[in-house]
């Protein structure tokens, strides 16, 4: 099965080749890229935050896309994502937790069991939420060794009393930070803070859009490079800015150009065009996108991640000008419709959208072994995709041990060959109503 990733135009395809015209995968890129400066994202990441706190900036490590970052930055703090992607970091997490858990929480719990996570080891405060019970639980025995704050998020979609208590939750949290750091979050500094974080999600949502285009100038896994682990980083946005410039549709001049996956226009014509890929489920965090690699190596082409690491928490910006910055934080973050709301209509909302702007011709969810709420709500994410959409949909549900590897390639394989045969259907039956 032809590469996604790696398939960059060569002679033997039939098409102009040469030293020029080579596969650029998601580790393999010009030094001059802006894909080069991700591929150093951690060490950018530790740079700055032992940088910040030289400087009396203290770091807070957050876990989930409800911690709302510009309150910790209005404290003048450095929020970063703690969240574990490495297996080998698991079995010592199951000396104190189950084996029966999620290995996000786990990879995570393990970091902290080997100190071996430098911005962990950093962080002065751990900003927990009441998201899924694995988690919640774990955050009890992190904050033996951890101070932690937990966010208490109510679970009830639309329910006005459970916007206001989430607001006031916000409250309560800009008055614990400012008597723990000594600083006053005034409404200038909040702005600022919304400002700068709204900058970055608008930079994100236009990258993300580059995947719209019928032949995209990124891998899905490509794109997955460009979020670091800590938000604003001038460098970050310096990058996000210049990766437009370069792959943004525009006018072509007579020469060809490549894109971020090494091909020029000429290759396009020249291969067999990927599936187009929505992704959805659990986050990809950095270290765990063994998932996204078999699909783009086994014929797809992931144009959209709906999830957490992906387009659901970079769609909507925080109202800078309204009256009450904090009541806008807490409208923009309570409508994240994570799994663990019920019921969740606004997933399957946003999943029907996304299906149809990027032209999606395949849905695969991704679910982490005993990730309960994902796992549950796949029945009704199945239906939606396969009853209403009318595309075809795989689940997958993996851990982060490669054993499977195997299977889930032959899997993704029949998935994309099973869409090809359905387009070839379509094709001779309009040409025959023709």
């Amino acid at each position: 099965m032809e590469s996604a990733v790696n398939n960059g135009c060569c002679p033997e395809h039939g098409a102009p080749g040469g030293s020029n015209c080579r596969a650029v995968g998601p580790h393999k890129v010009p030094g001059d890229s802006p894909l080069a400066w991700f591929a150093g994202m951690v060490g950018h990441c530790k740079a700055h935050a032992l940088a910040a706190r030289a400087a009396g900036r203290p770091i807070v490590g957050i876990m989930c896309e409800y911690a709302p970052r510009e309150l910790i930055f209005a404290a003048g703090a450095v929020p970063v994502c703690l969240c574990g992607g490495d297996p080998d970091t698991i079995p010592s997490a199951e000396a104190h937790l189950p084996t029966n858990l999620c290995s996000l929480i786990k990879s995570t719990y393990g970091y902290l069991v080997e100190k071996a996570n430098p911005f962990l080891e950093m962080a002065d405060l751990v900003v927990a939420e009441t998201t899924c019970d694995g988690k919640k639980k774990m955050f009890e025995l992190m904050a033996e060794a951890r101070a932690t704050y937990v966010l208490a998020l109510p679970h009830r979609e639309d329910d006005p009393d459970g916007l206001r208590s989430w607001v006031e939750e916000l409250r309560r949290f800009k008055v614990f930070l400012e008597n723990r750091y000594g600083v006053a979050i005034t409404p200038e500094r909040l702005r600022e803070a919304i400002e700068l974080m709204n900058r970055e999600r608008r930079l994100r949502r236009e990258l993300a859009e580059l995947m719209k285009m019928e032949d995209p100038p990124l891998t899905g896994r490509q794109l997955l490079d460009f979020k670091s682990i800590i938000s604003g980083l001038p460098d970050d946005l310096d990058q996000y800015e210049r990766a437009l410039a370069l792959w943004r549709p525009r006018e072509r001049s007579g020469s060809a150009t490549h894109d971020a996956r090494g091909q020029s226009p000429e290759c396009a014509t020249a291969r067999q065009q990927p599936v187009r890929v929505l992704l959805t489920g659990v986050p990809l965090v950095h270290g765990a996108e063994r998932v996204i690699e078999i699909i783009e190596a086994n014929g797809g082409l992931v144009v959209c991640q709906e999830n957490c690491t992906g387009l659901k928490p970079i769609l909507e910006d925080v109202r800078a000008d309204a009256p009450d910055l904090i009541r806008a934080l807490g409208e923009k973050y309570y409508h994240l419709s994570c799994s663990v709301r019920t019921p969740n209509r606004k997933r399957l909302a946003l999943l029907a959208q996304l299906a149809t702007e990027y032209r999606a011709e395949c849905v695969i969810e991704l679910i982490w072994h005993a990730c309960l709420t994902y796992a549950i709500e796949s029945f009704h994410v199945r239906r939606l995709v396969e009853n209403e959409l009318g595309l075809p949909y795989l689940k997958i549900e993996t851990d982060y041990s490669p054993a499977d590897s195997a299977r889930i390639a032959t899997r993704v394989a029949a998935l994309v060959e099973t869409v090809r045969a359905r387009t070839a259907a379509q094709h001779k039956w309009l040409s025959g109503v023709g």
